[in-house]
């Protein structure tokens, strides 16, 4: 006999368990363990014989839910209205959620039926999918003084070509403090990141100490395991790097600089 959890979704949302077969004759099984009311169930799909016989219906073509069909709507305003994406948080306080786990499973479940994209990456990489994501985002705030923590969380986009940049942004970065305004970056100035790990001796870089970003200069060392990142301006020190220390990264470097005005 096999089974399917046809309904996978938590919280108050009904969990059913559909027989689809009584007789199997391959034996490639998915081996898959989760508790239904506190029950261990062993599922066992085989996957040839259903997909074969086309009785393994797709999560995605399932209906959505009520409040499934809530919280999307949520998102998809909210992203409208604000030009990003909520947070868990944001979903959270909506719907009166206790935690950001009921959150999270809403929308696991959206992921799973193919309405939204999620990159977990970032609190606000929740995606309508299909939806068309033209320019640049603006995330987080950077250091270009004394590092802080770094926030990963979308602000806007921005209508900017990727390709305007060389090599390409894929990012925007904004930045706070004065220590780099010597080399023409200042307060509130949006940084063009190209993502990379390669960085060449005076570059500009944004990096990462200890989970927290700086924009600053890259400054290499006769000893190969140390490096400097150089502020722009005489009033910051500089930071010395021992670069095989887990807690230092280079995320990209700059490729242009980005000035708002008010």
């Amino acid at each position: 006999m096999a089974y399917l959890a046809n309904d996978w979704d938590t919280g108050e949302e009904q969990k059913r368990v559909i027989v689809l077969s009584k007789s199997i004759a391959a034996h490639t099984y998915v081996d898959v363990r989760a508790r239904l009311d506190n029950v261990r169930l062993l599922i066992y799909i085989c996957t040839t014989e259903l997909m074969n016989s086309g009785n393994l219906m797709s999560i995605q073509n399932k209906p959505l839910t009520h409040r499934q069909q809530e919280v999307l709507d949520f998102v998809r305003n909210f992203t409208s209205q604000a030009n990003y994406p909520p947070t868990r948080r944001d979903i959270a306080d909506q719907f009166g959620f206790r935690s950001l786990n009921a959150a999270e499973e809403h929308l696991k479940s959206l992921e799973r039926k193919g309405m939204l994209d999620i990159d977990r990456k970032v609190s606000r990489g929740i995606r309508l999918r299909g939806q068309s994501l033209s320019g640049l985002q603006v995330i987080g705030r950077v250091a270009a003084g004394s590092p802080i923590e770094a926030i990963e969380h979308v602000e806007q986009s921005l209508e900017i070509c990727p390709a305007l940049f060389h090599p390409k942004a894929d990012y925007l970065l904004r930045v706070r403090g004065d220590s780099m305004i010597n080399a023409g970056i200042f307060e509130d100035d949006l940084v063009a990141v190209h993502k990379t790990t390669e960085v060449r001796d005076g570059q500009i870089v944004v990096a990462r100490v200890a989970d927290e970003v700086t924009v600053k200069r890259f400054e290499k060392l006769t000893s190969p395991r140390y490096c400097r990142l150089m502020p722009e301006n005489p009033n910051h020190e500089p930071i010395l790097v021992d670069m095989e220390q887990g807690d230092f990264a280079i995320e990209g470097v700059s490729v242009g600089i980005l000035r708002l005005s008010s």
